[in-house]
């Protein structure tokens, strides 16, 4: 039996080679088909080099267990989610690594009616099942099929969600980062076109090359911001759009360049939300959490928290009917999308928000950035994440007036609370402290914390 590290806490990501490769992907994609009882799965990948052959290893191991595949070829995770709900398969697997880095790839995958798989069962089931190889003798009648009305049936049920009438025009700048989103996003535009949508667009890096020449696609980072808030200004458009590499994720830049951060894009979704479904259910994670409550809580609406991570957030939005749910980090999810996360959905949602009420996006955030600064997510490499999490918590929780465990480590001190908790996909401790007000006190702690993390 060969142990696999490439299984992470709820997907598959590891380095090419002896963490990943194409045997791996075909053993760890007839464990999928066994431990799911899988007769149609839906198929999906990147851009990058490796994809292809991880891609068509993934296949090989479906169609030995007579699994019905249906090929989406080159496509964004989400549409991956999209298909599998829409044609009503047992499961769906996208090839991709995202936001990591080149000598990465990695499987994204969901079980029917694109329901996150349990990190607790499924998860483990298929990681035993691939590494022992011993597999139900191969089926009969397994097969490749492409699944030419898939897009189609996508870009529709994303235009669902937005009252497109009352678009006003805008000029916006997109940033595809040379990943997945350039050609879904333009049978978007088509579509957005055809319905009279008043919309321009500009787009930069908007060709899928899997070497990626103008760097990895993960708009999170500082360093990868200026080129999209340069091209904003530079176009005067009235925003930009920046996706990671298989664009599950979309960040947000105003007419002046300025990055916004996740948490406060999840309490404009969660404004538009319950502007149509009063008093709905606004699931958020824990990190960064005062602003999100503040709106959904004004608006007559119920924040419940749930721990990080896609495979939680949307089991909690099955478990509550939750319309919507965000991360800081950009995931998206919403009950009427297979409760899957979106990086196309959001941000015609906001140019919706900005229609409505006449005004910029920096309009609709400079007030929430003054009430409730926040630190962003500050990584830290440490050689005992235990030990610094016990030290933090030994300093800080005596003059705490709340803790909370829901995913690590938070307390709430009164004036501000942080966040405290290990990666679940990276060996970092992820730091992240909010105020009520007081961005002084916001870069007071985070030193403070600094230096009981660092010890």
């Amino acid at each position: 039996m060969t142990a696999l590290t490439c299984f992470k806490a709820y997907d598959v990501r590891g380095r090419l080679g002896a963490e990943l490769n194409e045997g791996i992907a075909q053993r760890i994609a007839r464990a999928f088909a066994q431990v799911m009882g899988a007769e149609r799965v839906v198929v999906g990948h990147d851009p990058r080099a490796s994809s292809l052959a991880l891609v068509a290893a993934v296949k090989a191991g479906l169609v030995e267990a007579g699994v019905e595949v249906l090929d989406l070829g080159l496509c964004g995770t989400e549409e991956m989610y999209h298909a599998t709900a829409y044609f009503e398969a047992d499961g769906g697997i996208e090839v991709t690594a995202s936001h990591n880095p080149m000598d990465y790839n990695g499987l994204k995958m969901v079980k029917a009616g694109s329901a996150p798989l349990d990190p607790a069962t499924d998860m483990v089931k298929i990681k035993a099942l691939a590494e022992s190889a011993d597999f139900a003798p191969a089926k009969p009648g397994g097969e490749v099929r492409q699944a030419k009305a898939a897009r189609g049936a996508y870009v529709r049920s994303v235009l669902s969600f937005v009252d497109l009438p009352v678009l006003r025009p805008m000029k916006i700048l997109v940033n595809a980062g040379n990943g997945a989103a350039g050609p879904t996003f333009d049978a978007l535009a088509e579509a957005l076109s055809k319905k009279r949508a008043p919309l321009s667009f500009i787009c930069l890096n908007h060709e899928p090359d899997g070497s990626f020449p103008n760097g990895i696609p993960n708009p999170l980072l500082p360093e990868n911001q200026p080129m999209t808030a340069n091209a904003v200004l530079a176009a005067g458009a009235d925003m930009g759009i920046a996706w990671d590499g298989d664009f599950d994720r979309c960040f947000l830049f105003d007419h002046l360049g300025r990055f916004i951060p996740g948490e406060y894009i999840v309490g404009l979704l969660a404004e538009v939300f319950l502007a149509k479904e009063k008093a709905a259910t606004i699931i958020h994670d824990p990190r960064i959490i005062w602003n999100t409550q503040d709106i959904v809580t004004r608006l007559g609406g119920k924040p419940v928290m749930a721990r990080t991570g896609h495979a939680y957030l949307k089991q909690a939005l099955r478990d509550t009917g939750a319309v919507y749910g965000g991360e800081m980090s950009a995931h998206h999810y919403f009950r009427d999308f297979a409760c899957c996360d979106s990086g196309m959905i959001p941000w015609l949602l906001i140019v919706e928000l900005m229609s409505r009420r006449g005004v910029t996006l920096a309009d609709l955030v400079t007030e929430r950035l003054a009430a409730f600064p926040s630190s962003g997510e500050i990584n830290f490499v440490v050689a005992d994440a235990r030990a610094a999490v016990a030290r933090v918590r030994a300093a800080m929780e005596p003059q705490a007036v709340a803790v909370d465990e829901t995913d690590g480590l938070s307390l709430d001190m009164g004036g501000w609370r942080f966040s405290l908790r290990s990666s679940n996909t990276e060996p970092l401790l992820r730091l992240n402290v909010e105020s009520r007000g007081d961005a002084g006190q916001v870069a007071q702690a985070v030193e403070t914390l600094r230096r009981l993390i660092e010890t």
